[in-house]
């Protein structure tokens, strides 16, 4: 929030207003937008994203089923109050003008895609608010957090416009998109605006065959994308990144990101029931790789101190053996 803060007096003199976190004053973050006349057109509730302890007091010995619900209660107090003095500012104007309401929150029920890069907003996916935390009389809701483009409760005037360009490329062929609303008093008509794709991102998969055809295609069409490359053949290829950037030298494709998901697969194939890959450390995976590969014994010793030294580096302790 502070660096959000930072700047908000000088963007306030280009008529850039910036609410970074939740007032104390909460009639500062009701904003009365006016016309070049001066006239007022419109009331934006500008409630930022609301921490955890902008929302709820924490109690001793309190459980996560009370800590979720009462940060759901705060949070939609916190709405109820705000709206109430924008309703209270629309009948000291004396006109019907329209008030929205900003949000930066998880909707319950709210669509995500694997590999958006969306996270949790709290611990343990707390405070999944449900749809009436925004009160009936608002004219138009406008969220931000989710990538995907969506309404909120099948209402048309409650949205999530989703991000405008792919955060990742888990919304590969998804059609981005903006929200342009416009109001006749205080009806709104909401028109979605597809955004073009400026980059296309695309994810290939399969065994070292099904990649290079894939690339070919994409070659012959003189694509410009950026990859997800995710090899899943049972073939071991140490040289994998090597093969892909030869496979796309020349051309603008762009080798973005490699998965080895057969190394990961055979991994964890050797972990017990109630293990996990978070509970394995940085060795045990080695010597799980070591073991998946079938490694002979005259070269793990060798291979194993290659590691170590990579491992020091990495921590900063770049100390080789003699």
């Amino acid at each position: 929030p502070s660096f959000l803060d930072a700047p908000k007096e000088l963007l306030r003199a280009l008529d850039v207003h910036v609410i970074g976190s939740a007032c104390e004053d909460e009639e500062d973050e009701v904003l009365v937008l006016r016309n070049k006349h001066e006239a007022p057109e419109l009331i934006v509730c500008a409630v930022p994203y609301l921490r955890d302890r902008d929302a709820r007091n924490v109690e001793v010995g309190e459980s996560i089923e009370d800590k979720g619900r009462k940060l759901a209660e705060g949070i939609m107090t916190h709405y109820s109050r705000v709206v109430a003095l924008a309703e209270k500012k629309r009948a000291e104007l004396g006109e019907e003008i329209p008030v929205v309401a900003m949000g930066h929150l998880f909707t319950a029920g709210g669509q995500t895609v694997t590999g958006d890069g969306v996270r949790e907003l709290y611990i343990g996916s707390l405070a999944h608010v449900k749809a009436d935390v925004f009160p009936d009389s608002l004219d138009y809701v406008a969220l931000g957090h989710l990538h995907v483009p969506q309404t909120v409760g099948q209402v048309e005037t409650r949205r999530y416009s989703g991000s405008p360009l792919p955060m990742g490329f888990g919304e590969t062929g998804q059609q981005k998109g903006i929200c342009l609303v416009e109001f006749s008093g205080r009806q709104a008509a909401v028109r979605v605006r597809s955004v073009p794709v400026f980059q296309e991102l695309v994810r290939i998969e399969g065994d070292w065959s099904c990649l290079a055809a894939r690339i070919a295609e994409l070659k012959a069409t003189s694509a410009k994308a950026w990859l997800e490359i995710a090899y899943e053949g049972e073939e071991v290829i140490p040289d994998l990144r090597t093969r892909l950037e030869e496979a796309v030298d020349g051309t603008e494709l762009e080798v973005l990101r490699v998965r080895n998901d057969r190394i990961v697969d055979r991994v964890l194939a050797q972990a017990h029931d109630e293990e996990a890959l978070d509970d394995l450390d940085a060795d045990d995976v080695f010597e799980r790789c070591l073991d998946a590969h079938q490694i002979p014994d005259d070269q793990r010793q060798a291979l194993q101190e290659v590691y170590q030294v990579t491992i020091r580096s990495l921590n900063g302790n770049d100390e080789r053996a003699e």
